[in-house]
């Protein structure tokens, strides 16, 4: 039986939902394959986990901007040394896991994740295949350290395969497959009933609205 890890973190829904919808579409497709997810970063390290993720959070809802900024500077500079040396030693933690699930296949689809076993690879820790999904609609330069070591790219469009080559990633690794998607996207209904079931009428144009509501834990 084969074993294959999915490595994902919490640092946004994006990431733990294409986990998911691999991980779902592996274990219908698939026999004689055994599938684990996990969370590296909680796995590593709880407290740090649980610290990095809430702050990142909250700036993603009360400071956009500011986040943007730190994303789009975590590319080059010190922000980028930053990470790619913490990555580094957060992998050797990482291995211990690696090592004892001893996988034939780990998909990441986070960029943490995706270096941590690429470095590994680097330095003849592991030898299984690595995939890296990318959860992104543009190129990220995070998702690319240590690309050499990385069998597989799963990217959202052409654009990013064009960038990803002209990067100097290898065309042959690269597959445009969309972001993975959960199998609820792919049911199929029956109108008629959908109208019955909510009272609207046919002949009319229907608009739908969606409203976010942020709930407040209870004061005790």
């Amino acid at each position: 039986m084969e074993t294959i890890l999915i490595f994902y973190a919490s640092y946004g829904g994006g990431h733990l939902s294409a986990a998911k919808s691999i991980q779902n579409h592996i274990v219908e497709k698939c026999e004689n394959v055994a599938v684990e997810m996990i969370d590296c970063m909680k796995y590593i390290n709880k407290p740090i986990e649980k610290l990095t993720t809430g702050a990142y959070l909250e700036m993603a809802k009360k400071t956009p901007k500011l986040w943007g900024k730190i994303y789009s500077g975590s590319q080059k500079g010190l922000l980028s040394v930053i990470s790619k040396d913490s990555n580094k030693l957060m992998a050797k933690k990482l291995n211990k896991l690696i090592q004892e699930r001893k996988p034939n296949l780990i998909i990441s689809t986070h960029p943490f994740s995706s270096q941590m076993c690429s470095y590994l690879k680097k330095k003849g820790l592991i030898n299984c295949r690595l995939a890296t999904v990318m959860t992104d609609f543009a190129m990220h330069k995070q998702w690319l350290i240590g690309h050499e070591y990385t069998d597989y790219f799963f990217v959202s469009n052409e654009n990013m395969k064009n960038d990803m080559v002209e990067y100097g990633v290898n065309a042959n690794k690269i597959f445009v497959t969309g972001i993975p998607m959960s199998n609820r996207f792919f049911e199929n209904f029956d109108n008629t009933k959908i109208y019955e079931m909510f009272n609207l009428n046919p002949e009319k144009k229907v608009i739908l609205f969606f409203r976010w509501r942020r709930i407040r834990p209870r004061k005790r």
